[in-house]
């Protein structure tokens, strides 16, 4: 059970985030907390199975970071399609600048719990 703590950390946290960058003029739409859970849930695991292909330093560097900005968009617009409630009002353009949004959101709310001590590193 140990093993679910960080999952649904990383779901929580992404769902905040999520609600947070909705707010932001930027074309995302969530409707409620719930669909903010179930898109958090899916970015993650979507962002998982993508993962492996972004991780790549020869495509990263050959691209200027270029390819991980569209398979950033691809999996925010994808989660999009695949959660009710959650929407991208400007198609492509909200999922890039939703996607980068997020990824800075994230990575704030992810290093203010880091060094309140509420997750552990790793």
């Amino acid at each position: 059970m140990a093993f679910l703590l960080p999952i649904i950390i990383t779901t929580l946290v992404m769902a905040i985030s999520l609600i947070i960058v909705s707010k932001l003029p930027l074309g995302v739409q969530v409707d409620s907390f719930g669909s903010s859970l179930l898109a958090g849930l899916v970015l993650g695991i979507l962002n998982a199975l993508v993962r492996p292909v972004t991780a790549s330093v020869f495509l990263n560097v050959i691209s200027l970071g270029l390819v991980s900005l569209l398979l950033n968009a691809i999996v925010f617009g994808l989660a999009a399609v695949l959660v009710s409630g959650f929407r991208l009002r400007w198609g492509f353009l909200s999922a890039i600048l939703g996607g980068l949004a997020l990824a800075i959101v994230y990575s704030v709310l992810d290093r203010i719990l880091l060094s309140i001590g509420l997750i552990a590193a790793g």
